[in-house]
């Protein structure tokens, strides 16, 4: 078995991989930015305290988390920050588990944090600002 072969194609998968789970996250972020009032009235309508520092959180998580995330920087922190942003999402806005449609959201939110908890983990991988930089300081 080729290890080099191996070892290329784990680190474009980790890459492909944090690029997927970043894509749907930073897609949320943008849109929030693009209408802020809807965003924290429809946060305000879920129950949700302090709803105007709960969008700028949202936007820090699905916009710089999400962007540190695909280019592998911080990239632990990231998914976590990320992971923990999606279980909060699933308990504030997809509890109510006899509607399909909330049954649906709030277990997606969970195997994305699932997902993500993988990243913690293992890391970004060698195709990340994370491994660049451990190989520019050695």
């Amino acid at each position: 078995m080729n290890t080099h072969a191996n070892n290329t194609a784990a680190a474009y998968a980790a890459a492909a991989g944090r690029i997927l789970l970043s894509t749907l996250f930073l897609l949320s972020g943008v849109s929030k930015l693009a209408a802020p009032a809807a965003t924290i009235g429809y946060i305000a309508s879920a129950g949700l305290p302090f709803p105007e520092i709960a969008y700028a959180a949202a936007v820090f998580v699905e916009v710089v988390l999400a962007s540190a995330l695909i280019v592998g920087y911080q990239t632990r922190l990231a998914a976590a920050g990320i992971a923990v942003f999606s279980l909060v999402a699933a308990l504030g806005f997809h509890v109510n588990l006899a509607d399909q449609n909330q049954f649906i959201h709030f277990f997606k939110n969970v195997a994305i944090a699932g997902g993500l908890l993988q990243v913690v983990a293992f890391g970004g991988g060698n195709v990340s600002l994370d491994a660049w930089r451990a190989r520019k300081s050695r």
